[in-house]
């Protein structure tokens, strides 16, 4: 499944596999796009891929976001069972990188 939203200038593709992408999923990830804007505000288009592979017993979760940015683009994932708390640690990752631009 593949949405493509324009949100706050920001080109956002979400894809994802083995999973349904619900409202609640959806506000989160905008959620995270907006604090990532008020730290870094350069930020042209994003992609993030999520995935859940249900016959892996452990780190069946993970999330990638690709930040389209002036200079080499940023990336980050992370693989783990609770989707929420990967956005966090894929969101404390992006905002590291954001940092060193």
């Amino acid at each position: 499944m593949i949405h493509t939203h324009n949100f706050n200038g920001i080109k956002l593709d979400i894809q994802a596999a083995g999973i349904e992408v619900d409202t609640d999923m959806e506000e989160r990830i905008k959620k995270l796009f907006s604090r990532l804007q008020r730290f870094y505000s350069h930020i042209s288009h994003a992609d993030v891929y999520i995935e859940d592979k249900k016959g892996k017993s452990t780190n069946a979760k993970s999330i990638k976001i690709r930040l389209g940015v002036p200079g080499p683009d940023v990336f980050a994932e992370d693989a783990g069972d609770n989707f929420m708390a990967l956005l966090s640690s894929v969101e404390d990752k992006l905002r590291s990188q954001l940092g060193k631009k």
